[in-house]
């Protein structure tokens, strides 16, 4: 997919909340709560305008709402003629929001879209078993007392059930954990290079944080005004110690709490927008142009459950013409440390490239220093329907302030064999 029918299309960076581990400072709040404040700045930012559009996701299922773009604008008090609509593809949720944005900003006065996603990891919904849902939905039916009465008859000992979501794939019934083992395997990535890049990403977020660099990217939530997991105090001798966390019982497991992301709540917004967009945003906002993207899927029982980045990033490269080293910078989420490592490895491999990824092995040298300068989402947390928002208005943040021309890809793999990648461009 590329833009290249629609006006020259810009993303602006916009606003997150802190990210806070689930039972942390964020779990009284559900996904509309998270959301609101940032609609409410976002929206404040625009002097009296309006957007001319809203996307918003999340992942993790509600019964009180279904399309929560709209219930986020109206509960912010904005925007009540603002259409307004939800949108979920796991982990790149809010990075698939800007893709559809695109779609619709057509230069003739949809020119500004508000995008974003949340999760609510604290606040999951129980629902009930099917069959009791089907027995209750039929109870509530029954007109006359007798008829109840006889209705409890129906209900069977095993009908009395709770649903309790997992964070599993639905066809294999595994953890997105499980099948990254499995794939780490596969590609021979080990426990001292997983516990390397987690503590980089540590390092990394704690020495942006004290920078200054999160600063206009994180609004505070009441008295919470900064991510809870990036670990000061981490060391490769403290991610050492740590258990396995998926395969615990073969002897070969590698992936650890310390290398795989924590459920995390939080909220993230972003702006996708024209040129004649762009001057309704303030002028200090940070922008880039949008110039590729992609959105991939691949057959997960025979590939890796997120490996489709690995399978996108070399195709959007071939069709612009570009080798690894004309990307200054790289944002690639961290599921887990062993995905990305599979990722560059992949990237790095002739034989996956042209004869899986289906184009030439002509990119060069993968350029490993320059991925996630200000830490991952192994540091950073990843509220599943807001890291596409969050990773996007960071890479716009650090490729702003790079020379003009210069460029980035960022990259999220989701549940499900699928993946979103998009090529910035510096202005």
């Amino acid at each position: 997919m590329t833009p290249s029918s629609h006006p020259q299309i810009w993303l602006a960076a916009g606003v997150r909340t802190p990210f806070a581990k689930i039972d942390g400072p964020l779990a009284s709040l559900d996904a509309i709560a998270l959301s609101v404040p940032l609609a409410e700045y976002m929206v404040g930012l625009l002097d009296g305008a309006l957007p001319d559009l809203a996307v918003w996701g999340a992942v993790v299922p509600n019964l009180t709402w279904s399309n929560i773009a709209r219930e986020v604008l109206m509960d912010a008090g904005v925007g009540a003629t603002v259409p307004a609509f939800a949108t979920v593809m796991a982990c790149s949720t809010s990075m698939v929001a800007a893709f559809e944005a695109v779609g619709m900003l057509d230069g003739r006065g949809c020119d500004l879209a508000l995008v974003g996603g949340v999760d609510s990891l604290s606040r999951i919904q129980i629902g009930l078993s099917p069959s009791l849902s089907d027995w209750v939905r039929k109870f509530q039916l029954a007109r006359s007392l007798g008829d109840r009465i006889a209705h409890f008859a129906d209900l069977k000992l095993g009908d009395l059930q709770l649903y309790v979501p997992g964070v599993i794939n639905r066809t294999t019934g595994l953890s997105m954990g499980e099948h990254t083992e499995i794939t780490a395997k596969e590609w021979g990535i080990g426990r001292a290079e997983q516990d390397a890049m987690a503590l980089q990403s540590h390092q990394r977020a704690v020495a942006a944080w004290d920078a200054g660099f999160f600063d206009d990217l994180v609004l505070p939530v009441g008295d919470f005004d900064r991510d809870t997991i990036p670990r000061r105090d981490t060391s490769l001798e403290k991610l050492a110690r740590l258990p396995p966390a998926f395969d615990k019982t073969s002897g070969h497991g590698t992936l650890t709490a310390g290398s795989s992301t924590p459920l995390t709540d939080g909220a993230a917004s972003l702006w996708v927008a024209t040129e004649a967009g762009l001057t309704r945003l303030p002028a200090a906002t940070p922008r880039v142009k949008l110039i590729d993207y992609a959105v991939a899927a691949v057959d997960f029982r025979v590939e890796g459950l997120l490996m489709a980045p690995a399978f996108a990033i070399p195709k959007i490269l071939a069709r612009q013409g570009l080798r690894y080293d004309d990307i200054a910078l790289w944002e690639i989420h961290e599921a887990f440390s062993a995905q990305v490592l599979f990722h560059m490895k992949a990237l790095e491999d002739p034989v996956f490239l042209k004869e899986r990824a289906g184009v030439e092995p002509n990119f060069g040298p993968f350029p490993r220093d320059r991925i996630n300068p200000n830490g991952g989402s192994v540091a950073l947390g990843h509220p599943f329907g807001a890291t596409g928002a969050r990773i996007l208005s960071q890479a716009i943040k650090e490729l702003a302030a790079m020379p003009s021309g210069a460029r980035a890809i960022v990259s999220i793999c989701a549940d499900g064999g699928q993946g979103s990648v998009a090529l910035l461009q510096a202005a």
